[in-house]
């Protein structure tokens, strides 16, 4: 029998996330510092509302975009907190997470050949999205220096006349790096100068611990050449419930839809109605836990000073980046010596893209208790490490 199994799906790597994960739900007494998931339950105003839409029989099919309803909340939530004005009739869809979002925008605008931007380190799934798409990815490789930011410099170094998209993950997933008005003021320059597409994936948008997240869309010009990704999962603790949304120009939403309308038909219709009520009333619960995420993010910061574990201080998202170039060791070698040995998992850089390497991500959306136990463990075999290098 031939072969059939499709080549650039064989050449894909699997998530480096996951390897850690399956392992340390195997072993006793394990902490995981590895997963981007919050450690909060869902707000019990917000599943009460998907509860009661479950008592009234609401288990239909929504329309292929979304609930009316939440296409409209959608929109009052977007203007209400970086000024954009979307139109919930033909710029607005619901998905199955942001990552579905991500898949079908880059889906519905690329071409075989067109080159996607992807600043790296950054979440795992950005690559693969842009290869099933058809596209060429090209790797941006973010640096320490500069917080991880992207640079005007670091940008047109990369574009060339087969650039399409500019992939923009900010907050970001691993570093908890941010970028203020003045560095999107510049990139969003840059993209307009070269006629670019940006799909900006803002997950993490209401997890800033400074300045109030700005989006590149709101910027003038910028709205009708940006995809705009966001999602429940990490700011209402709505990781299970599976749903995001995608917003932008209508013509690239229509052909997103139409993409979505095939693979997908809906988002679940008992998620769509619990995040209605979510993003109605659900400001509080948001205040509350980032709140809690930036007493852990001071703690690790503290901790991480002490060891003398080099880490620039992420301001976004609820992920640390330490530096552990130090010791000579793989970060991958690292990550699996730390499980095996104290048992806590943490996520070696690399699997964030290769310029991750000499770094690791340390979740902090885990409570301060498990956080305490772990530093104590870390800081048990950096000093045995320390001692082996002498």
């Amino acid at each position: 029998m031939r072969d059939m199994l499709a080549d650039k799906v064989v050449a894909m790597k699997p998530s480096g996330i996951r390897k850690f994960f399956d392992i340390v739900n195997e072993m006793q007494d394990a902490i995981s510092l590895g997963v981007g998931e919050p450690d909060f339950e869902t707000p019990w105003h917000i599943r009460d509302e998907g509860i009661y839409s479950l008592e009234q029989g609401r288990t239909f099919y929504t329309s292929n975009a979304g609930l009316k309803e939440l296409r409209e909340e959608v929109c009052n939530t977007i203007e209400r907190r970086q000024g954009i004005v979307y139109n919930w009739k033909n710029e607005v869809l619901i998905t199955v997470g942001g990552s579905e979002g991500i898949d079908a925008g880059l889906r519905a605008v690329i071409n075989p050949g067109d080159e996607v931007l992807i600043p790296q380190p950054s979440y795992v799934s950005y690559e693969p999205c842009a290869i099933l798409a058809g596209a060429k990815p090209v790797i941006i490789n973010l640096k320490n220096e500069n917080q991880f930011r992207l640079t005007v410099a670091e940008l047109e170094e990369a574009i060339t006349p087969k650039t399409k998209v500019l992939i923009l993950p900010y907050p970001n997933n691993p570093t908890g790096a941010i970028m203020d008005k003045s560095d999107l003021e510049a990139i969003a320059e840059v993209i307009k100068k070269h006629d670019l597409l940006v799909l900006s994936d803002e997950i993490y948008s209401e997890l800033t611990y400074t300045d109030k997240h700005v989006s590149i869309a709101s910027l003038p010009g910028m709205k009708e050449r940006t995809i705009y990704i966001n999602g429940f999962s990490k700011a209402y603790a709505m990781t299970g419930w599976r749903l995001g949304y995608a917003c932008g120009p209508a013509e690239i939403i229509q052909q997103m839809t139409k993409i979505h309308q095939f693979a997908i038909m809906c988002a679940p219709t008992t998620s769509q109605y619990a995040a209605v009520d979510a993003l109605k009333n659900g400001d509080e619960d948001i205040a509350m836990m980032r709140e809690a995420y930036n007493e852990r993010r001071r703690y690790l910061m503290h901790e991480f000073k002490e060891m003398g574990l080099p880490c620039f201080e992420p301001f976004g998202a609820f992920y640390m980046f330490p530096c552990i170039k130090e010791f000579g060791m793989t970060s991958e070698d690292f990550a699996t010596r730390f499980l095996q040995e104290e048992k806590v998992a943490v996520v070696p850089g690399t699997a964030f893209g290769d310029c991750g390497e000499g770094y690791l991500r340390i979740s902090y959306a885990y409570s301060l208790e498990k956080l305490k136990i772990a530093m104590e463990r870390l800081k048990v075999f950096l000093g045995r490490l320390r001692a082996e290098n002498k």
